[in-house]
């Protein structure tokens, strides 16, 4: 299957669950708002967001695939299913344990991450209860990583891309369940837990359905191949998340402002729409295909399947940065003034946007260059370059955080620039260190094509740009609804871009067609 189709797959299903997304924070932005309790709610997501786009969405399978599908070609499949078997009761045990302790502790965690609102009793205390009912997420998370490793193995990912889904299915109802802010956030905070669940439950039955047996019953053992996954898992994990810890870093920070966490989780459900439809579903679909390259020494496969990897995520990514850009206090107005979040609250939240929207295109290159590492089970180089950039996210934010206040602004959006100059170094320093080491060096063909890529993102950017200043014509004129005319403008821009992408060539009608059949 290709790099096109299986991001299609991935992608289109990815879509459906951040649609359910956006109306699952929708709802519970507006009833909730932008205060205590909601900073509340998004310290106790923290920790479930993290695990979940650390594990779910590929970043320990990018450690775990190499190991089992060299095992499966090298041994077969009952060997194969004995390093899985193997590797998940040893994951549920640590992880496992690490709940239990989080528990016992998590009044002094929280003091980590939610530290700034320690002297607020009330809501500091609800934070913690609400991260208490959701941090088993953790455990689910893990084993659903392990369960995707396996069917992705198999090239089969549409299990494994659907499940997120549950969580907004089971966050929706919870958002319903009352219109007292506090009550809202100890039901979805329940629903959390539930859908771990839930995707667990789902993907053990697609893995019981490839004829792959697995059972959490018996004691874990070190084996070597366990041992030989956790070298890679461990480093690959942090590798994988920098962008993650990057956000918890600046969630952090943000504490020491109230209502900051809250415009902070606003932006992020919009420039991680990108990282979730393109950089993820790429990162994931090219690792297989790099992971038998790097096996077989075809370098020119893997510099094909990396050119075809950045250039489609490029294509995708670029022109919804360009929107994020040019119209960050639209976007969110449109979507989530209402209830209880406030226009002042968007506008507090599009600074925010503004800076993470620039910072876009380094998040999704870190999806796709990491792999080409992991395929080669070279997981500490990355993991070497994700803590460089926590450490550049960690000063840089903290310095600008404290230094715009010191000039009675807001400080958060301080971190919103940390995040992205930070993803920026680490997308940098993987791509040198592919080109210094000769595993790959972009082709003409794509450099071509990514600049012609951003002609067309700048005229769709101006078309957007046009639209938004004259937004109140077109709810006059179309329909006199905020969110469906904004969508319309959405609509018109994606399709200005695809009709600039044609023209210059960014994307020709039989690339597609070859990619697809590929």
């Amino acid at each position: 299957m290709s790099i096109a189709r299986n991001t299609l797959v991935q992608s289109s299903l990815t879509l459906g669950s951040r649609i359910l997304g956006f109306a699952r924070d929708i709802l519970l932005v507006a009833k909730l708002g932008a205060g205590p309790i909601n900073d509340a709610w998004v310290t106790a997501q923290q920790f479930p967001n993290l695990f979940r786009r650390i594990f779910a969405e590929g970043a320990f399978a990018s450690a775990f695939v190499p190991t089992y599908a060299r095992t499966l070609e090298a041994e077969g499949p009952e060997a194969a299913q004995a390093v899985a078997q193997e590797a998940l009761r040893v994951l549920f045990a640590f992880t496992a344990a690490l709940t239990i302790l989080a528990q016992v502790f998590m009044p002094w965690v929280l003091l980590i991450i939610h530290g700034g609102q320690a002297d607020d009793h009330v809501h500091y205390n609800l934070a913690v209860l609400l991260t208490r009912i959701t941090m088993p997420y953790l455990t689910c998370m893990a084993l659903a990583a392990l369960l995707s490793g396996v069917l992705n193995s198999g090239q089969r990912f549409i299990l494994s891309s659907g499940v997120p889904t549950l969580l907004n299915l089971c966050l929706i109802p919870a958002a319903l369940v009352s219109n007292v802010p506090e009550v809202v956030s100890k039901a979805a905070a329940v629903a959390v837990l539930i859908a771990g669940v839930l995707q667990v439950a789902l993907l053990w039955w697609g893995v019981t359905r490839q004829k792959v047996r697995l059972s959490l019953i018996g004691w874990p053992r070190i084996t070597p191949a366990v041992r030989r996954v956790m070298a890679l898992a461990v480093p690959g994990t942090i590798a994988a998340s920098g962008t993650q810890i990057n956000i918890i870093v600046s969630q952090s920070l943000a504490s020491f402002e109230q209502a900051a966490k809250s415009w902070l989780y606003t932006a992020d459900r919009l420039y991680q729409l990108p990282l979730g439809l393109v950089g993820v579903a790429v990162g994931v679909a090219i690792l297989p295909r790099l992971s038998r390259a790097a096996r077989s020494e075809d370098h020119a496969g893997s510099q094909a399947t990396m050119d075809e990897g950045i250039g489609l995520a490029m294509a995708l990514t670029l022109p919804a940065a360009a929107a994020l850009l040019v119209a960050p206090v639209f976007l969110i107005e449109a979507f989530f003034v209402r209830g209880a979040f406030l226009q002042s609250d968007a506008e507090a939240s599009g600074g925010a946007l503004f800076h993470y929207a620039w910072g876009v295109p380094a998040f999704v290159l870190i999806k796709v260059l990491a792999p080409a590492f992991f395929a080669r089970e070279d997981t500490k180089t990355p993991m070497r370059f994700a803590l460089t950039s926590v450490a550049i996210n960690t000063s840089l934010g903290a310095g600008l955080f404290f230094w715009l206040n010191s000039q009675g602004q807001l400080g958060f959006v301080g971190l919103a620039i940390a995040t992205s100059v930070a993803a920026w170094v680490n997308a940098l320093l993987l791509g040198t260190t592919l080109a210094v080491r000769g595993w790959y060096r972009p082709g003409p063909v794509l450099v071509s094509r990514t600049l012609r890529a951003l002609i067309a993102s700048g005229l769709m950017a101006g078309a957007v740009w046009f639209m938004v200043h004259n937004f109140q014509w077109v709810r006059d004129t179309i329909i006199d609804s905020r969110a469906l005319a904004a969508a319309i403008v959405i609509l018109a821009g994606g399709l200005i871009y695809a009709v600039a992408a044609f023209l210059t060539g960014a994307i020709r009608p039989r690339d597609i067609t070859q990619a697809l059949r590929r």
